[in-house]
């Protein structure tokens, strides 16, 4: 098992930067990738950036240039720094690892107001 736990959610306005964590602990050996997903009311949950345990990256279109994904071997921590963040990336935002099975954690609300 991998308990994945969040932070650094909030409210900011239209330009602004948030960073978030997310901690793994548990079974961190099976871990392949993590990565983070969002999910807007009314929309399916979706891919937002994700990191290989070799450092490969992948982000979404609609966040390139704005988001990183970065991790911190030693803590075991993923972290997504957005900056120049608009209304439409309001969402409630996931922390995923992915090992035997997918692995999610509680969400965390980031809200981007205009």
């Amino acid at each position: 098992q991998v308990q994945l736990v969040e932070s650094g959610g909030g409210l900011v306005q239209a330009g602004g930067s948030l960073r978030l964590s997310c901690a793994a602990s548990g079974s961190i050996f099976s871990i392949n990738a993590m990565g983070w997903y969002r999910q807007a009311p009314g929309k399916q949950r979706e891919l937002v950036a994700v990191i290989t345990s070799g450092g490969s990256t992948n982000y979404a279109d609609s966040v390139k240039g704005r988001f990183t994904i970065s991790r911190d071997n030693a803590k075991i921590t993923v972290y997504l720094q957005m900056n120049s963040l608009k209304p439409e990336d309001t969402a409630v935002y996931y922390c995923n690892a992915a090992a035997v099975k997918f692995y999610w954690g509680q969400g965390t609300q980031v809200t981007v107001s205009s």
